[in-house]
């Protein structure tokens, strides 16, 4: 069978699907390996190196004569089109918001693997792309904040006086926030957490972190997720973490409610109440943000509310691809090792009685396999204009319970 990894297309993206490790750990499944030229360039990977682990190195794939299709950025309705029926694909696939994409896998008979959708179970974690990119983030977005802060993270004793250490406010205590926690922690800030779920505590603690207590501690759902707050709830929420957020020179934010809009929980009026030269940094500025007014991609000045100064609100955009190499290493052997699950003697044969497979796949045989995403799509063309019946992981999704008890994270 032959297997094509895709260079990625979408602007900014520069993470491959494979690498020539992972290539190595295909062909000896028996599969056959083809890879678009320059697909690992960004990561570091040349087409010298792809070929010396057993790849072809091609100019274009030539999709319909595919039988496995990997890519790292969910699929254009064109590509999932032009794919051969009964081909399967494994990779990103964001099934909320990239609906006719998914039709299309449907209509034409493609068994599609969304990684977003790995069971939280033990033995997935190794398949867990969102877990893995999201411990990319957490780190990638505490260096983000340091170059921007105009200040030291760790305490100075020195001749001429001491420097105290800078104060940073994890929100979110997924992988991303534990990840930010612990990277903060080792560039020598006092850090603090504080998040929803009750078992975050110790995780905050055990990567040197003090949790903030708020008496909210209550909104676990089932696989460790957070649970969405209701309004009255949440408006209690900011406004006991007020006095936290003003006290921190640096806030990190990486909440996120699997396939919902992000939680808000910082509002302007709050940002506004930090000290000149605060740094704000927005983990889930792609899918709808926890601070008021962040934007993908940019950094937003906002003034202190004493007019002293301004406040730098950073709107992170696919942290992941800012540091291709790791998030590649991590990336590939999630795909890998899910291919490695349903290979045997060179044929990919999903097996539907494994919960693993059967939680991961999308589309199967013309018909969509995710309720929350069939129930989408059966809305969204529905009489009268019906809205969305469901919800499903985003690929922009960050947080989780921790892996240290697994039940995963983001």
């Amino acid at each position: 069978m032959k297997a094509g990894i895709a260079r990625e297309t979408l602007d900014g993206e520069r993470r491959v699907a494979a690498t020539p490790e992972t290539v190595k750990q295909l062909v000896a499944l028996g599969l056959e390996v083809e890879i678009e030229s320059g697909a690992g360039l960004a990561s570091g990977h040349s087409d010298d190196d792809y070929r010396a682990a057993g790849a072809a190195v091609v100019q274009s794939l030539v999709l319909g004569s595919l039988d496995v299709y990997c890519h790292v950025r969910p699929m254009e309705p064109s590509t999932a089109g032009a794919l051969r029926r009964g081909s399967v694909t494994v990779g990103l696939g964001s099934p909320s918001s990239e609906l006719p994409t998914v039709r299309a896998l449907a209509a034409g008979g493609i068994t599609s693997f969304a990684l977003e959708l790995v069971p939280r179970i033990s033995r997935a974690q190794s398949m867990d792309a969102l877990t893995s990119q999201a411990l990319v983030a957490g780190y990638r977005c505490v260096l983000e904040a340091a170059m921007r802060l105009p200040r030291f993270f760790p305490l100075y004793m020195t001749a001429a006086g001491t420097i105290p250490p800078a104060r940073v406010l994890v929100l979110g205590a997924g992988v991303a926030g534990l990840q930010a926690i612990g990277t903060a922690k080792r560039l020598g800030a006092r850090v603090s957490a504080n998040d929803i779920r009750p078992a975050s505590a110790d995780e905050v603690a055990s990567m040197g972190g003090t949790f903030i207590k708020l008496d909210l501690e209550t909104a676990e759902a089932s696989g460790g997720y957070a649970r969405e707050l209701s309004a009255d709830r949440g408006a209690l929420q900011r406004a006991l973490l007020t006095p936290h957020v003003a006290q921190s020179d640096v806030l990190i934010t990486t909440a996120a409610v699997p396939g919902r809009r992000a939680p808000l929980l910082v509002t302007r009026e709050m940002v506004q109440g930090m000290r000149p030269g605060s740094v704000v940094v927005d983990l889930a500025a792609e899918s709808g943000g926890n601070v008021e007014g962040s934007i993908p991609g940019q950094d937003i000045p906002v003034p202190t509310g004493d007019g002293q100064g301004v406040v730098t609100l950073v709107g992170i955009k696919d942290p992941a691809s800012a540091m291709p190499a790791d998030a590649s290493r991590l990336y590939a052997k999630n795909v890998s090792n899910l291919l490695a699950l349903m290979t045997q003697d060179g044929v990919v044969a999903p097996d539907f009685e494994d919960e693993v497979v059967a939680g991961t796949c999308l589309t199967h045989d013309g018909e969509v396999l995710h309720p929350p995403t069939a129930e989408a799509l059966a809305g969204e063309t529905a009489p009268f204009g019906s809205g969305p019946a469901g919800s499903s992981h985003t690929g922009s999704s960050h947080e989780g319970s921790s892996h240290t008890g697994r039940e995963g994270v983001r």
